[in-house]
């Protein structure tokens, strides 16, 4: 039960004070429906259209290569013979490659498990909120976070954060059970969970703990022996299941273990701690070189244009246009919670500290971490920043009872909307006058009104704001403003993505008939230059094409001395060049594979197939 602290509300009331929650154990005879309701609008803004979704070229040609054997599948491999691995740690692909097993490869069967991962979220987040804030605040947060443009756009995409935000609310939840009871078991479930997400984004999950170690010190009911002994048996269970890849990965002799992606020495720590960590703050003046990874300005160099790294980045159009519509409803959350802890010093074991301990922590530390680490201009990182705006938006609606304040910070939402959208004049503009004719008469009607017309326009009010980021989701479900499959942008700025390396072109098919029937025993059938040139068989095939130099194009994979011994061994005869790559220009490349296929230009025998050209290399070949 809360306390009566927690059972207050945010600010001082006007007017009679509100009626005494219900018991939180029996829920609302209005919470199954509404919330049923919420989930089926989630439900189609993720599956809508799913059966137009194409290949992310990259991620899917690893799924279909881990779908081969429990080898390629533990690791990541990129390609079905395991010879290098992603750029990531593979977790986040384990839900798509078992959903390929049983469902079989398509472009479709690969986002399922995404979009189920987003419903889950949207309930998950429900019982969080609805346990600290009540039955209406947690339905709030659930419509919030299922309006959210970047909510939706994970839920139809294949990349980590659909998975990730999932498992971080999985150990949210698990903290605010152990917090309420001080109790063991559900607080190393939560590290369990730290852990599991560790897999899909390496270090990003550690940015959850302030939030679960402060809530759980600050608000658990014993001593502060036990609360210590507690986090550090939770946290060493979370360590453990946190590096088990890297264990797994860095015993593992590296000839039975595909190579590492992104790094120069074939290590997982260059992986996750150089490569997926230190390039990403090269802002703040930090230099992975000497990390065993490819080096920031060959990994991570494309900016997003008018982002940089900053706080100012997180309000840019580009971010804030996908998961920032509710900034100054949260801000009001926030900062009405800190007010009335300052004003009514709660007991430190009451569940409306602990509540804003969680969700303040979470917001603000994902909000500087986001803030100067590099993403890149990928919009999908915001997906566990939407989960606490989400959060502290809701408890501000529900529970700040100054209606002036209220008011004032609903109208200047309504603006922010307003002002994101004009951005882009051309994608619905006409969704900021309907937000316009909803929002003034209901403010003005909340400001003024008696009860029960309040409690009316309240609900049109959030109607109004909710109006242009319910536009921008619902965008989604047409081909001209989002493609399942891809990076989930929504909008004016989604890119679409083609699925031209889903089917081989007739002259790919005569390069694969002709390396199928000379492969002689081979291993691999041809050797590229290029991840991109690989892609379109293994989709397509299943077939065993060798990748030069990894995702970047940088790595030293395979070195000269272990491509020469596949060569000299029968595992490689072919390497596969197109016209591009017999260039001057891309001939004198400063990559690790050029100089390969330099060698083999120069060494091999050429044989013109369609458009491309194969040097077959060994004893059929000048130079062996």
């Amino acid at each position: 039960m809360p306390s009566p602290v927690s059972a207050e509300p945010l600010v001082r009331a006007e007017g009679p004070p509100p009626s005494p929650p219900r018991p939180r154990g029996r829920a609302q005879r209005y919470e199954r429906p509404i919330l049923a309701g919420i989930v089926t609008v989630a439900a189609l803004l993720f599956f809508w259209g799913i059966w137009h979704s194409a290949y992310h070229t990259f991620y899917a040609s690893a799924v279909r290569s881990m779908t081969d054997n429990p080898v390629a599948f533990l690791y990541g491999s990129f390609d079905p013979a395991g010879s290098i691995t992603l750029d990531k740690l593979p977790g986040f692909l384990w839900p798509q490659a078992l959903s390929a097993l049983v469902l079989g490869f398509h472009p479709w069967s690969l986002v399922v498990p995404q979009a189920l991962e987003g419903i889950a979220s949207v309930v998950l987040l429900h019982v969080v909120v609805r346990r600290w804030a009540g039955v209406p605040a947690g339905l709030l947060a659930a419509a919030f976070l299922t309006l959210t443009p970047v909510t939706v756009g994970l839920g139809r995409s294949v990349t980590e954060d659909a998975p990730f935000v999932l498992l971080l609310l999985l150990a949210a939840e698990a903290t605010q059970r152990a917090t309420a009871g001080a109790r063991l078991r559900p607080l190393v479930l939560a590290g369990v969970w730290v852990g599991v997400a560790f897999q899909c984004k390496m270090l990003e999950a550690w940015a959850v703990l302030p939030a679960l170690a402060v809530t759980y010190l600050v608000a658990a009911p014993t001593t502060v022996r036990r609360r210590i002994r507690d986090l550090a048996v939770s946290g060493a269970v979370m360590l453990v299941v946190s590096l088990s890849w890297m264990l797994a990965a860095g015993l593992t002799p590296a000839a039975d273990r595909p190579y590492l992606d992104g790094t120069t020495d074939n290590s997982p720590v260059a992986l996750v701690v150089g490569y997926n960590f230190l390039t990403r703050f090269q802002a703040l003046g930090v230099d992975a070189a000497g990390t065993g990874s490819i080096v920031a300005d060959r990994a991570h160099s494309r900016a997003s244009a008018g982002m940089g790294d900053s706080v100012w980045k997180m309000f840019s159009p580009g971010l804030a246009s996908q998961t920032g519509w509710l900034y100054p409803l949260a801000a009001l959350g926030l900062a009405a919670g800190l007010v009335t802890l300052w004003r009514r010093r709660p007991p430190r074991t009451d569940p409306f500290l602990a509540g804003y301990l969680l969700w303040g922590t979470w917001l603000v530390t994902f909000f500087l971490v986001f803030s100067f680490g590099s993403v890149t201009g990928h919009t999908y990182y915001m997906g566990v920043v939407a989960v606490g705006l989400s959060a502290l938006a809701a408890t501000a609606v529900t529970r700040v009872r100054r209606r002036g304040v209220l008011c004032a910070v609903l109208a200047v939402d309504i603006g922010w909307c307003a002002a994101l959208t004009l951005h882009y004049p051309r994608f619905f503009p006409w969704a900021v006058g309907v937000a316009a004719i909803l929002g003034l008469p209901a403010l003005v009607l909340f400001a003024v009104g008696g009860s029960r017309p309040r409690r009316t326009a309240l609900i049109v009010a959030l109607a109004a704001v909710l109006v242009v980021p319910t536009v921008w989701s619902a965008s989604a479900t047409s081909l001209r403003y989002n493609q399942p499959g891809g990076f989930g942008r929504i909008g004016p700025g989604s890119i679409a993505t083609r699925n031209g390396a889903a089917a081989l072109t007739p002259e790919q098919r005569r390069v694969l008939a002709y390396l199928t029937a000379h492969r002689d025993g081979a291993r691999y059938l041809a050797a590229v230059p290029r991840w991109q040139m690989a892609a379109p068989y293994i989709l397509s095939d299943n077939a065993s094409i060798l990748p030069i130099g990894g995702f970047t194009a940088h790595v030293p994979y395979p070195a000269p001395g272990t491509f020469h011994h596949l060569i000299d061994t029968g595992r490689l005869r072919y390497v596969l060049l197109s016209p591009a790559d017999l260039t001057h220009r891309a001939r004198g490349a400063r990559t690790p594979g050029r100089a390969l296929v330099r060698w083999a230009i120069g060494h091999c025998a050429p044989v013109r197939v369609a458009r491309y050209t194969l040097y077959r290399c060994g004893a059929a070949g000048h130079g062996g």
